[in-house]
């Protein structure tokens, strides 16, 4: 069974330990204490194939900030989050993914944007297109989720999978692989 590290980052308050309790146990936390560092084990089937997941909570607050190269490092797989009744939440990821970017060295790191707290449209601060134009640019899938009414958690974690899955195999296009092109 392949296990997978995948970290979820964003500002403080956007829902990333709501999201992450929700697909470990189901439940929705309604009161907000700020993490500091969660971590969680759960098993999943992606595709006809288990897995299983380590998944790192982090702090959003800034004192915490220089955990954060620590934390990348590490991870195979990012869920960067924001909260959509939040412009600046979506403002703070943009240099999250820079420094992600920065610690692997890679363009091609598995990342997922999320728009967190969909339930709450009425309150809508970042747009749909905005969400997906982020994402566009940095050629990563793109969510709308919701923690309480679990909307596209499941799906989440499962396409984080997917995307840990394919930067794994070889890019035949890749100058670094050419030795995996031998025939």
């Amino acid at each position: 069974m392949r296990e997978y590290k995948v970290v979820v980052l964003g500002s403080g308050g956007v829902g990333k330990s709501a999201l992450t309790v929700q697909f470990v146990t189901g439940t929705f936390i309604e009161k907000y204490d700020p993490t500091i560092e969660d971590f969680y084990r759960k098993e999943i089937e992606v595709d006809a194939s288990p897995s299983v997941l380590e998944i790192l909570d982090t702090a959003g607050t800034e004192q915490f900030a220089s955990m954060r190269d620590l934390y990348i490092k590490n991870g195979q797989g990012f869920i960067l989050v924001y909260s959509l009744v939040n412009q600046q939440s979506f403002q703070d990821i943009r240099p999250m993914r820079d420094q992600i970017i920065r610690v692997k060295r890679y363009e091609k790191v598995p990342v997922i944007l999320v728009g967190n707290k969909v339930d709450l449209e009425s309150e809508r601060e970042v747009s749909l297109s905005e969400g997906r134009a982020l994402a566009e640019e940095w050629g990563c899938p793109f969510m709308e989720t919701s923690a309480k009414s679990k909307t596209m958690v499941d799906e989440l974690f499962a396409e984080i999978v997917r995307q840990m899955n394919y930067a794994a195999q070889p890019d035949k296009d890749d100058p670094c692989c050419s030795a995996c092109n031998i025939q």
